[in-house]
C-alpha cells in the first residue's frame, strides 16, 4: 500500500508540474493583459504613457520575459514557498485566496449541495431502476435531462427572478441583509439561511442530474446480474436484494465521484456566486480571471489541481474498501 502510495505521489508531482506549465501558457496567451489594461486606463485618465514606463510596468509584474523564463520565475518563486501578489490589490495571494470568508463561504454552499445531492440523487436513481420504464422513471429521467442540460447563470437567474424578485420569498442577493441588526444569533442565521437557499438550491438541481444518471445505469446493470437472480429465487425480500446486494456493488462506480468532490468542495461555484453576489472563491477567481491577475489564477487552479490528484489517489484507494476483490499494484 505504501509503495504504491508513494508512486502514485510521484507521478502526480510530474502531472502538476505538466499541468502548470501548460496553465501559464495559456493565461500569458490571454486577451486581457492586466498591465495594458492598466496602461489604457492611466491613457483615459488624461495621463502620458512612455515606452520605457510601459517596460517598467511589465517588468514590475514579472511580464517582461518570454512565457518560458515567467513560467520559471514563478516556479523558482513557489519552490520558495513564494506564491506571489495580486496584480490588483498587491496583497499576498495566499491571504487572497484563503480568506476565512471567502473560503468559508464557498465551502458552506458547496457542502450543504453535495449533502443533499447525494441524499436525493442516489435514492432517486435507485427507484427509477426499480422501476424501469414507468412513469417514476421517465419522471427521474426528465429531471437529469433537466439538471444536465440547464447553465447555472440562466437557472440561477429564473430561481432569483420568480423567488426574489416577483415573489420577494428569498434575498436576491448578498449573504446577509445590510444595516440590519440582529436581535440574537439565531436571528443572524435565519437571515443568512435565507440568503443561501437559492444559491444552494441552484448547484443541488443542476448537480443531481449526472448522479441520478450514473446510479440508474449501475443498478440497472447490477440488477441483471446472476448473483441478483440466485438471491431472489432464494427468497430473500426485494428490499434486502437491492440495498443489500445490489446496492453495494453499485458504490463502486460512485466512488469514482470522490475524484470530483474533494476540488468542488473548495473551488466554489463560479457562475452561482457571481448570480446571487456571494463573496465567495468561485467569484473571486472568476474577476481575477477577467482582469487578467495571474498570480491569483495560477495559485487557484494549482489549488484545485493538487485536490483534483488527491481526489483521484483517494477515490482508488477507496476500490479497495468498497470491493474487496481490488488490489492495489
Amino acid at each position: 500500500m505504501l509503495k504504491y502510495i508513494l508512486k502514485r505521489i510521484g507521478i502526480s508531482i510530474l502531472l502538476l508540474l505538466g499541468v502548470s506549465f501548460i496553465l501559464y501558457t495559456l493565461l500569458r496567451c490571454m486577451p486581457v493583459d492586466f498591465v495594458e489594461t492598466k496602461i489604457n486606463n492611466l491613457a483615459a485618465s488624461g495621463n502620458s504613457v512612455s515606452d520605457e514606463f510601459k517596460e517598467q510596468l511589465y517588468a514590475t509584474y514579472g511580464l517582461n520575459g518570454n512565457i518560458v523564463e515567467g513560467y520559471f520565475s514563478w516556479l523558482g518563486n513557489l519552490c520558495r514557498l513564494d506564491f506571489g501578489n495580486s496584480f490588483k490589490s498587491q496583497r499576498p495571494v495566499i491571504k487572497e485566496i484563503f480568506a476565512a470568508d471567502r473560503m468559508g463561504t464557498s465551502f458552506v454552499v458547496a457542502a450543504i449541495a453535495t449533502i443533499f445531492e447525494f441524499l436525493i440523487a442516489i435514492p432517486l436513481g435507485i427507484t427509477a431502476a426499480t422501476h424501469q420504464y414507468s412513469f417514476r422513471d421517465y419522471l427521474v429521467t426528465v429531471l437529469v435531462l433537466i439538471g444536465i442540460s440547464l447553465p447555472s447563470f440562466f437557472f440561477g437567474q429564473i430561481l432569483k427572478g420568480i423567488f426574489a424578485d416577483k415573489l420577494g420569498w428569498f434575498p436576491s442577493e448578498g449573504m446577509l441583509t445590510a444595516g440590519v441588526t440582529y436581535a440574537n444569533l439565531f436571528e443572524k442565521l435565519g437571515d443568512y439561511i435565507a440568503h443561501m437557499f437559492l444559491p444552494v438550491l441552484t448547484v443541488v438541481i443542476l448537480s443531481i442530474g449526472g448522479r441520478m444518471r450514473m446510479t440508474r445505469t449501475n443498478m440497472l446493470e447490477v440488477l441483471n446480474s446472476d448473483y441478483i437472480r440466485t438471491a431472489r429465487a432464494k427468497g430473500l425480500s426485494e428490499r434486502k436484494v437491492i440495498y443489500k446486494h445490489a446496492f453495494r456493488n453499485t458504490l463502486i462506480p460512485l466512488v469514482t465521484g470522490l475524484a470530483g468532490l474533494i476540488p468542488s468542495l473548495f473551488s466554489g461555484a463560479m457562475i452561482t456566486e457571481s448570480v446571487f453576489q456571494l463573496s465567495g472563491i468561485g467569484k473571486y477567481a472568476l474577476e481575477a480571471m477577467q482582469m487578467g491577475d495571474i498570480p491569483v489564477i495560477m495559485t487557484y487552479n494549482m489549488f484545485l489541481a493538487v485536490l483534483s490528484v488527491t481526489g483521484v489517489l483517494l477515490s482508488d484507494l477507496m476500490y479497495a474498501v468498497v470491493d474487496p476483490r481490488v488490489k492495489l499494484a
